[in-house]
């Protein structure tokens, strides 16, 4: 399964903002692990993929919205590893299918369509016994893989930060950060930028998968977890609202940097960073790591919407 997936690489990024503030940038690229399941998501289905083959299952079944990376991510492992794979996906279906979906179905993924009503039930024991009655002995991934599987998975992505005293990482669920905070050591520093509005909603769900995580056993280096913080400024306008300063920003870093950077998570975290680096936030001799989380293939979808308003 290993074998599949490229080790993802660290790039220093020449920044004037960070030379002025003192501090070392670098960016772990986790988008480019593989062309379809990258960033924090392979992380996030690795030990679910794997206790669903330990446990003889053929056929997972996950949630998501319409332009969901978690989405996109599971069908292409599915097909890859050799699971018959099923989607709940949030909303009405709309035809001709976006991107994500488009991909999703050919990549073998069956879609079915709850209201929004209906799909706030997704973790309700009637809703998950009604999809086995419906579909059979499947193996249920929650959204966006936000289990003790998906921290276990995450506790290996910046495992080997050990020469950077502060990790940034945008937010959805909390699951990458809680991974990441448990790898590390007490003294290293983990900031966590949520994607959503009142974001700060988010610490008691990343205290809990922690100290379920301690509870269960799970491999922990024996200092951790690492101190962390949720700086809650940079959503801009809400999960996947794009501005037009946001845009400009994403535009004019790949242009510099030759990264790109996902409008839905990484674009937002990257913006909040220099931001505040400009504001003197961090310290002089900082070495700060962002987490290129991937997600690459939602600009597709964002982009065709832009069009459409523009047009």
């Amino acid at each position: 399964m290993l074998s599949t997936f490229l080790p993802p690489p660290t790039q220093q990024i020449n920044s004037k903002i960070a030379r002025r503030a003192g501090v070392d940038l670098y960016v772990l690229r986790l988008d480019l692990m593989h062309p379809w399941v990258n960033g924090n998501k392979w992380f996030k289905l690795k030990y679910n993929l794997l206790e669903a083959k330990q446990n003889n299952f053929t056929t997972l079944l996950t949630f998501g919205g319409a332009y969901s990376n978690h989405i996109y991510a599971t069908a292409a492992a599915s097909n890859l590893f050799g699971f018959c794979s099923i989607a709940a996906i949030r909303g009405e279906e709309r035809l001709p299918l976006n991107p994500t979906l488009h991909f999703a179905v050919q990549q073998g993924m069956q879609l079915v369509y709850f209201d929004r009503e209906r799909y706030q039930q997704r973790n309700t024991t009637a809703l998950q016994e009604y999809l086995r009655q419906s579909f059979g002995e499947v193996f249920m991934i929650p959204e966006g893989g936000s289990n003790l599987n998906g921290v276990r998975g995450c506790t290996e992505i910046a495992s080997e930060a050990t020469d950077f005293n502060c990790i940034c990482v945008a937010c959805g669920t909390g699951t990458t950060l809680a991974g990441i905070a448990l790898s590390l050591r007490k003294e290293q520093r983990v900031l966590g930028f949520p994607v959503l509005k009142n974001g700060a909603f988010l610490a008691p769900e990343i205290n809990n998968l922690v100290e379920n995580y301690f509870a269960c056993g799970l491999p922990t280096p024996p200092d951790s977890p690492a101190s962390w913080d949720l700086i809650c400024d940079y959503h801009g306008g809400g999960y996947a609202k794009v501005n037009d300063e946001l845009l400009l920003f994403s535009q004019q870093f790949r242009q510099e940097h030759d990264i790109p950077l996902d409008y839905v998570y990484t674009a937002k975290m990257f913006y909040g960073v220099m931001d505040l680096l400009q504001q003197g936030f961090f310290h002089k001799g900082d070495r700060l790591l962002l987490i290129h989380t991937g997600g690459l293939q939602g600009n597709l979808g964002i982009e065709k919407r832009l069009k459409k308003v523009l047009s």
